[in-house]
């Protein structure tokens, strides 16, 4: 296993520890629609990530482009949910149009995955 995707599981594993945190904290407040996405984004792209350096590790799937999928999944991820977090609690943004842009990054990664997917397998 290379650096780089064991570096993308380890950022998984804290995907999936944020998005069960903010779960707990959306329970718990009043009006947290906002963490309530946020969680379902980072639990939902902790496992795709976990998914795509899976397939690229096996080769399934184009390795170098399944591996610039899950980091855009990270850096998506981590713009939208912490778009939304900041909201919730800071009462402003990380920067404007900073969870549209994490909403496009995510579009874009499931598309190059898909490119990954149909391009010719490389060891």
């Amino acid at each position: 296993m290379n650096r780089l995707s064991r570096v993308l599981i380890v950022l998984a594993g804290i995907m999936g520890a944020d998005g069960v945190i903010l779960a707990a904290a959306s329970a718990h407040q009043a009006d947290s629609a906002r963490l309530a996405s946020a969680s379902s984004m980072l639990l939902f792209h902790a496992c795709a990530v976990l998914a795509t350096v899976a397939l690229a590790e096996r080769t399934l799937v184009h390795a170098r482009i399944g591996l610039l999928a899950a980091i855009g999944f990270v850096t998506a991820t981590g713009l939208f949910a912490g778009d939304l977090t900041l909201r919730q609690y800071a009462g402003h943004g990380l920067f404007p149009m900073a969870a549209p842009t994490g909403g496009t990054l995510l579009i874009a990664s499931w598309l190059t995955l898909a490119v990954a997917a149909a391009w010719p397998r490389r060891g």
